[in-house]
């Protein structure tokens, strides 16, 4: 009968389809991969990136090609990726303000929960609570008690509406139960220099370049915002030790493949992605750049997926009643 013949043709294709997916992923990588990084060369996302890819291309015997195409916050590579081919070459970098702060922010073109899927947590941008030396406060219960005291007082800088640090103030806002004004930046570069010039007084930022001038003296660092010290500034305290238990703020990095990409290549760049970051010369090199590893427990797809699915439990409802919109 017909639907006997449709039948048997259909399952034939489905084993086709099964034995060709096992070809494709037995053979992988067999050409050069892309690594597309949504912001311009030269920053510290960019060079953890090519880090990576240097050990990861010794792994999986292939050249692995970074691709810097920055712009509109980061939502042009992405969409590039998102229309990619899902066959494992080309992959994102995308980071916790691309996948949790951005969809809530922006419109986009594409949906960073549906259109990706997980590959890989990387290290992550501690940050710190900064002030210039000309606040008097020098703890940092002493810096809250004088927040509270002078919020008209207060201006803190920020690289844009809807970024982690202007996420990070948001929230301590709502910690504290005091207000004051935030002063957007177009990066970390004019923040600093006018920080520096006074012009603005507190941040809340990824260590980056800022850990330098707070080993100079230049400004004042009162806590990191995470559960454990900077492998590279011990000297500092965490929150918890501060004195504001819990207040934990990062911006993860991490690797994305195209929705449909089958898991057997998925597993493989996992691997890869593990295996350079296990490597002590990658780690010397991360922690000197301020980064922290994530934990091992914390390597999987599915581990990625689920601090995804946290930060945006966690951000939303702030983004939301701020009202944030990016245009």
């Amino acid at each position: 009968m017909k639907w006997v013949s449709k039948l048997l043709a259909a399952m034939a294709l489905l084993v086709a389809w099964g034995a060709a997916e096992g070809v494709r992923a037995e053979t992988y990588p067999s050409r050069p991969i892309s690594i597309v990084v949504p912001y311009p060369a030269g920053g510290v996302t960019d060079s953890l990136v090519r880090l990576l890819a240097e050990r990861m291309r010794t792994l999986l015997g292939q050249p692995i090609v970074t691709e810097n195409m920055g712009g509109a916050s980061g939502t042009i590579g992405a969409a590039r990726v998102a229309r990619a081919d899902s066959d494992g070459y080309t992959l994102l970098l995308g980071n916790s303000e691309a996948f949790v702060a951005t969809p809530a922010t922006m419109s986009l073109s594409y949906d960073p929960s549906a259109d990706f899927a997980p590959v890989a947590l990387l290290p992550s941008y501690p940050f710190l609570l900064v002030t210039t030396n000309d606040v008097p406060a020098k703890t940092l219960k002493e810096l809250i008690a004088w927040i509270k005291a002078n919020p008209d007082k207060v201006l803190q800088g920020t690289v844009g509406t809807g970024t982690a640090q202007h996420l990070c103030g948001l929230s301590l806002q709502n910690t504290i139960g005091a207000k004051w004004r935030f002063v957007p930046y177009r990066g970390g570069a004019p923040a600093m220099q006018d920080m520096l010039a006074g012009q603005i007084n507190f941040m809340c930022t990824a260590t980056g370049s800022f850990l330098p001038l707070v080993r100079a003296g230049q400004i004042r660092a009162y806590a990191v915002t995470a559960k454990t010290r900077m492998e590279t500034a011990p000297e500092i305290p965490t929150v918890d030790e501060a004195g504001l238990p819990g207040f934990y703020v990062s911006i993860w990095n991490a690797l994305w493949v195209p929705k449909g990409t089958p898991p057997a290549i998925v597993a493989k760049l996992n691997a890869a992605a593990n295996a350079a970051m296990a490597d002590p010369g990658f780690h010397k090199q991360i922690v000197e750049m301020g980064l922290d590893m994530p934990a091992s427990d914390q390597r999987t797809p599915a581990a990625l997926d689920a601090v995804r699915k946290a930060d945006i439990a966690k951000w939303w409802p702030i983004i939301k009643a701020a009202g944030l919109k990016v245009e």
